[in-house]
């Protein structure tokens, strides 16, 4: 790893996330030579630190959790969330890819799946919704012990404490979590063997060492050599100096979004986002090396959407912490800064974005910014403190705000009291009632999925009174798992120019291309899943150029 690499390659591929991974390994196996290069100092990018679970409707292992799916079963709940923002010839290009992605990765390399039963799409209720679940699948635990020298080398995640488990073993992943029992878990940690995106990066790394893939670390993409009008390599940024790559067939983006770039995310996106949560050299390499290249820009206004929050270093060693399924159990509440509810606090991560970007147009401020997560002590003793990593004890850290009565906390967080005790009086009133009319809270299969997982399919999954204190309050932020919007391409993953033509050898796949998804989020694993199928499209197109002028 200490050397250079050769300076010419069929197929040059920057960054090694789930969609660079899959792109370097389906242009090798279409007869391609393939470099592939990563800024950091190790690899996997945002997909090693996430649940690592992949949405692909109509996938090959839906039959074997009995759900049924179909083309346009998949088409129809896809375009009913569009609000006429999708382009549905790349539509079109996932659904078809999507199962000949899982086909092909199971038929040539250690990746493998299974799907995971009854965990239903994100918007379930939508036509062609699946609230039965099957278009989720996530790998089987994976041995690094397999990786050799390179073990160490797959950037562990701050998110999930504990790698040794599959998001399936989770209350998350699972309507009643079934985690391994402690001798499994203890030959699992033996053996290093790791789930969620762990099991993914590492999988599809080893796809890569099979080959004779051997990722370049700190290195960075700063420039196209562009001949002719045809992208012909890259002007790499590397320990040893400034380096000229050259790509006989084609360039594949796949470096991540811009969130930790605060220029182009004040330039671009459509509200605040102050907390993202992806590994931090996501900064928007790919998208200015598109934009000197003449690309047409697509989707730049969206991101992958997540209610986030802050805590000590000690808690997370990244000072924060993604807020999902805590936010779905019973017995808690969000309230705006007014103290009122402003939202289903049970929706989906990505929908759950938009609340923060409604404004009040008469201060001219954003009207749920800042917010509260309010729970009392019944959520406490029943499901333990859940905020930070491994939180679950029934011990409340001092950094929490708390209040004996509703009143008092309010005067801590400098919200309305009169306010909060009618927004928890209407709540313990509809959960009573057993029905949320004013936000819909528990109506959707997915609200009470992720809620208290022994009560699957039920409205007291989500619904339960806030009556006995102390109470307690922790502040939600605007986050994201990455941004959505960069380079427009055509159903090959070619990247197109401002006059709608591709421009010769460059693709995109992955949060640096402007996203088929528009504002939507399909179900879990909804960011991999495109990732991963225009990846496999890149991959595969790239491989198959005829070169010069192609």
């Amino acid at each position: 790893m200490s050397q250079l690499p050769d300076e010419e390659f069929d197929v040059v591929v920057l960054g090694t996330g789930a969609a660079g991974f899959t792109a370097a390994v389906v242009a090798h196996e279409f007869g391609a030579s393939v470099a592939i290069f990563e800024k950091a100092s190790l690899v996997g990018g945002t997909t090693a630190w996430s649940g690592g679970q992949v949405w692909i409707p109509n996938n090959p292992h839906m039959p074997e959790v009995g759900v049924h799916d179909s083309r346009e079963k998949a088409k129809t709940y896809i375009m009913s969330l569009s609000r006429d923002m999708l382009e549905e010839r790349l539509v079109d290009a996932y659904i078809d890819n999507g199962p000949d992605m899982v086909d092909f990765l199971e038929a040539k390399t250690p990746v493998q799946f299974y799907a995971v039963p009854e965990m239903p799409d994100y918007h379930p209720e939508f036509p062609g919704g699946s609230p039965e679940g099957g278009r989720t699948i996530e790998c089987p635990i994976f041995p690094f012990e397999e990786l050799g020298e390179w073990e160490d080398m797959v950037t562990p995640s701050p998110y999930f404490a504990d790698p040794h488990i599959t998001m399936s073993e989770t209350p998350l992943g699972k309507a009643v979590p079934q985690p391994p029992s402690p001798e499994e878990h203890a030959r699992r940690k033996e053996h290093n063997e790791r789930g969620c995106g762990q099991a993914l990066a590492g999988r599809l790394l080893k796809a890569c060492l099979d080959r004779g893939i051997y990722p370049r670390v700190l290195c960075a993409g700063r420039e196209l050599i562009i001949e002719n009008g045809e992208v012909v390599g890259v002007l790499m940024e590397t320990p040893k100096g400034p380096v000229e790559v050259r790509a006989r067939k084609g360039v594949i983006l796949a470096s991540g979004g811009f969130e930790h770039d605060k220029e182009l995310v004040r330039a671009f996106t459509r509200g605040p986002m102050t907390h993202p949560v992806s590994i931090e050299t996501s900064t928007g390499d790919g998208l200015r090396m598109a934009m000197k290249a003449g690309a047409m820009l697509s989707n730049m206004r969206e991101a992958w959407w997540i209610p986030t929050g802050v805590v000590p270093l000690e808690a997370n060693p990244m000072g924060k912490v993604l807020v999902n399924g805590q936010r779905t159990l019973p017995h808690s509440i969000m309230v705006n800064k007014r103290g009122r509810r402003f939202t289903n606090e049970a929706a989906n991560y990505n929908a759950f974005g938009a609340a923060f970007h409604v404004e009040n147009v008469a201060k001219f401020e954003y009207e749920n910014l800042p917010c509260w997560l309010i729970f009392d002590q019944q959520y406490v003793d029943t499901y333990g403190f859940r905020i930070s990593a491994g939180g679950n004890g029934s011990v409340v850290p001092d950094w929490i705000p708390r209040g004996e009565t509703p009143q008092e906390l309010a005067a801590k967080l400098g919200v309305d009291g009169d306010e909060l005790v009618k927004s928890i009086a209407r709540w313990n009133d509809n959960v009573a009632a057993g029905h949320d009319p004013d936000f819909g809270r528990g109506d959707s299969a997915f609200d009470c999925w992720w809620g208290d997982p022994y009560r699957k399919g039920r409205r007291d999954a989500t619904l339960g009174t806030l009556e006995r204190g102390p109470y307690y309050a922790f502040e939600i932020k605007s986050g994201c798992l990455g941004t959505k919007g960069g380079p427009r391409v055509d159903p090959n993953a070619c990247v197109l120019n401002v006059d709608g033509d591709p421009i010769p050898g460059l693709y995109a796949a992955g949060n640096v291309m402007g996203s088929p998804f528009g504002m939507t989020y399909g179900g879990p694993g909804g960011t991999l899943g495109p990732a991963m199928v225009f990846g496999f499209i890149a991959g595969r197109h790239a491989a198959g150029r005829n070169t010069p002028g192609a």
